[in-house]
């Protein structure tokens, strides 16, 4: 993923005049822009939230309406000049931040031709996401990528952890079903399943829950052993992230090349020196 100041501007001075206001936040002019998208940002989000509200939706339709207007043609434009101010367009289009402009404005339009996307507008929710870039948050997304990267690693491990307890859950359900007796909340294994995984993650909503000695017994066993259990997953993750922390200072900086040996010096895609 291509990090937005990496982007580089058009030729053209009113487009690099464009570009340093929409892109840089270094100008008045930047500074202003990103605030007024801040408000609208904050306030398309409680449109949304009100909208779901009947009563405050009854009285003030037509003006979330006429302010949801305004909002989706202000980042409508903001959206094609961001588009037009900078070379490498692709980069952009297809970058996270790119398609999720895209889809916060995309529902509002479709809802102009197919009154049954009206249900997707929730997709403008995803316009909070902009407050990273507005706040200059991206930098401290390097931590997310952290994250995922140390899921993909122990997937296999985390993987084989919850197949051990889909089978776990099974066993215990169905042994539940044949203490309790057929009593209410296990009249099946699968109802029986539920209450096995309710209880194993601690959730514990109760309305469900064992009569017998036995049963009770065997729901203390499998609380106390549901403390353990997950726990494990995140074990796995943790050791995962330290392992790769360990490596992030050997990523390359300018191709975003992973795959980098201990002891290299410079990246083997680019040839770029690696920091030490």
């Amino acid at each position: 993923m291509e990090k937005e100041h990496n982007y580089i501007p058009e030729s053209k001075k009113w487009k690099r005049q464009i570009f340093r206001i929409i892109f840089k936040s270094d100008t008045k002019l930047g500074l202003l822009f990103d605030l007024i998208l801040l408000v609208l940002i904050v306030l398309s989000t409680i449109i949304v939230m009100m909208e779901s509200v009947s009563i405050f939706d009854a009285k003030l339709h037509s003006l979330f309406i006429f302010l949801e207007i305004i909002i989706t043609i202000f980042f409508t434009i903001e959206y094609v000049l961001r588009i037009v101010t900078i070379r490498n367009k692709k980069s952009y289009i297809f970058s996270f931040f790119g398609i999720i402009d895209f889809l916060a404005i995309l529902p509002f339009y479709l809802s102009l031709f197919f009154p049954i996307t009206k249900y997707f507008l929730i997709l403008r929710m995803l316009r909070m996401l902009r407050v990273f870039r507005i706040l200059n948050l991206l930098d401290f997304m390097n931590d997310g990528y952290l994250i995922v990267r140390a899921l993909k690693h122990s997937s296999r491990k985390i993987y084989i952890f919850l197949l051990f307890l889909v089978i776990f859950c099974v066993i215990v359900g169905s042994l539940m079903f044949m203490v309790e007796g057929h009593r209410e909340g296990f009249e099946s294994i699968p109802q029986s399943i539920y209450w096995a995984v309710v209880t194993i993650t601690t959730v514990g909503y109760g309305d469900v829950s064992p009569v017998t000695p036995l049963g009770k017994f065997l729901s203390v066993l499998l609380m106390l052993s549901g403390y353990s259990i997950i726990a494990v997953p995140t074990g796995i993750v943790t050791a995962e992230m330290r392992n790769k922390r360990q490596n992030l200072e050997k990523i390359c900086g300018r191709c975003g090349n992973e795959d980098v040996d201990d002891d290299a010096r410079y990246c083997k895609i680019c040839g770029e020196k690696l920091v030490q």
